[in-house]
């Protein structure tokens, strides 16, 4: 899984911070009283409503591969309409120039997928209980899943870029079918399908999955968190992984990774809903635990013995996207600004926010510093205050707490990285993104629905470095520990990727937007806490 931004260590920001208070501090010489209290000191705490422009950005043709984790099944969003999410991925053997001794025969084929869970206690018998995370949709619904050979070949590397440029591959998410582009062609993966491996219905469960290994003399069991699991005994199923992988020894094929990747390029992991119904569910294709493992016996007649050949999920990965929306999702208005804001994710909206827009930025620091850009007011807390649009917060199926975990992630879009905000916060939490860096991002208020965006230091670069302003993308997210960017393959308004945590997020949410009248209490909005001297 790719590692999260680390923030710098907490001694370094002690000493950051305090060297910015000590830089403010000289142009507040004397401003301490030697008495404290109200009246007796010689500054005054203030605060400001600054306005901002919040827009719409619809997000087209971003990067699907090289993800931490892939949704799979079908999901239906009250807000926005229907999601269907599929993955293709590449599998390479775990040893290559395999022995699978004399006369092997296969006794079963088990495809083992982990979802992502957490350990909530002990059973009787001392054995870790689970809950899942990241299953979505109507609980209970079965999703359908068929599993084909795919047989286009996913390439490492762009042969319209460098020797070293990788190959991304970009959703097509208002498509009706799987597919894909790339800086040059669209595939449909419907079109390059192989033999049908498995059709099957998931049902998540937090079961804990029970390896049995069994000798002729010993039987373990090997406990571990809950997965997709299903073993494949049927004749036609031995029959396809016998000529398929068995069958190859001591050819070319089993030799290397590019051969074999050449060979066989992989399975398509295709996702329908059951009478426009499902779950969708974050799975870990990159555990150690995500296979495909082929289990067989070898030997003469009278001395048979047991033994595995292990296909692991790795090399091109992606998911896809098919986008059923009942709400359209549109550029808006970058000068005005727009009334709500749609955060979709699974390839669908953004917002873009202007802290300054047109000579607003000019005034700020007119009123902030003087002439030669010292401090005359120094800032100790700014935030947007974003509310959510609880009419459209439509619980539906999904219970009362369908909006309570939502996360709104904020970025330079620029720079492409988090807010200076996001590395001062040493709230992260890597067990429970929930509950990870609060005081930058803060949690949705459950009961006014609001969230507060801190950009104090945000604000305290622009005035006190020169540093540039900005534009700052909001992005709906379910894990706000990863920060790293997917690409999109034709940027405009400057933004040129987007956090795929995003993308692994395939709920939405609906924000008040910018361009409400100024008295409307949820009219998104800059607040300024401030002092200054009397």
């Amino acid at each position: 899984m790719e590692k999260p931004i680390k923030a710098l260590k907490f001694s370094f920001f002690i000493l950051l911070t305090l060297s910015l208070f000590i830089a403010c501090d000289r142009d507040f010489t004397n401003i301490e009283s030697d008495v404290l209290g109200d009246g007796n000191a010689n500054f005054n705490k203030k605060d400001t409503v600054l306005p901002v422009v919040a827009y719409n950005k619809k997000i087209d043709s971003v990067q699907i591969n090289g993800m931490a984790s892939n949704l799979l099944g079908y999901f239906y969003d009250p807000a926005f309409g229907n999601t269907t999410a599929s993955i293709v991925a590449q599998v390479t053997p775990s040893a290559y120039n395999p022995s699978f001794g004399e006369n092997p025969v296969i006794d079963s084929v088990v495809i083992s997928i982990p979802y992502f869970s957490t350990v909530v206690g002990v059973d009787d018998n001392g054995n870790s209980t689970y809950r899942l995370d990241s299953i979505y949709g109507n609980l209970g619904a079965k999703t359908k899943l068929s599993i084909y050979e795919n047989n286009y070949f996913l390439r490492d590397f762009n042969p319209g870029g460098s020797a070293t440029s990788a190959q991304n591959y970009y959703s097509n998410a208002n498509s009706e079918i799987n597919s894909a582009l790339t800086e040059s062609s669209s595939i449909n993966f419907d079109e390059h399908i192989g033999e049908l491996i498995l059709t099957d219905t998931i049902l998540p469960s937090s079961k804990p999955t029970i390896l049995v290994k069994r000798t002729e003399t010993d039987t373990t069991e090997t406990i571990s968190g809950p997965a997709y699991r299903v073993s494949l005994t049927s004749d036609e199923a031995k029959f396809y992984w016998k000529n398929t992988i068995i069958n190859k020894e001591d050819n070319a094929v089993l030799s290397n990774a590019s051969n074999f990747k050449n060979y066989y390029r992989g399975v398509y992991l295709k996702a329908e809903s059951i009478n426009n119904n499902g779950q969708m569910a974050l799975l870990n294709l990159l555990s150690a635990n995500a296979n495909i493992t082929i289990h067989y016996t070898y030997g003469d007649a009278d001395s048979r013995l047991q033994s595995s050949y292990i296909l692991n999920f790795s090399g091109n990965i992606l998911n896809t996207f098919i986008n059923d929306f009942t709400t359209n999702l549109e550029n808006g208005k970058a000068v005005e600004g727009d009334a709500t804001l749609n955060l979709k994710g699974t390839a669908g909206s953004m917002a873009v926010i202007d802290l300054f827009p047109n000579s607003s930025l000019e005034d700020f620091k007119n009123e902030f510093t003087d002439a030669n850009g010292n401090p005359i007011k120094l800032i100790n807390d700014a935030y947007l205050e974003v509310f959510e649009d609880m009419s459209k917060a439509v619980n539906g199926n999904y219970g009362d707490d369908y909006h309570k975990y939502d996360r709104i992630y904020a970025y330079d879009i620029k720079n492409s990285r988090p807010l200076i905000d996001y590395d001062f916060d040493q709230t992260e939490n890597t067990q429970t993104p929930f509950n990870s860096k609060f005081l930058s991002l803060s949690q949705r208020d459950t009961i006014s629905a609001k969230y507060r965006i801190r950009i104090t230091e945000h604000l305290k670069n622009i005035l006190l470095r020169d540093s540039t302003n900005t534009k700052i993308g909001l992005v709906i997210s379910n894990n706000v520990n990863y920060t790293s960017n997917a690409k999109i393959l034709s940027p405009n308004d400057n933004v040129n990727n987007v956090p795929k945590a995003t993308l692994t997020s395939p709920r939405g949410t609906v924000l008040y937007g910018s361009n409400l009248a100024e008295n409307e209490p949820k009219r998104m909005k800059l607040k300024v806490f401030y002092t200054e001297p009397k």
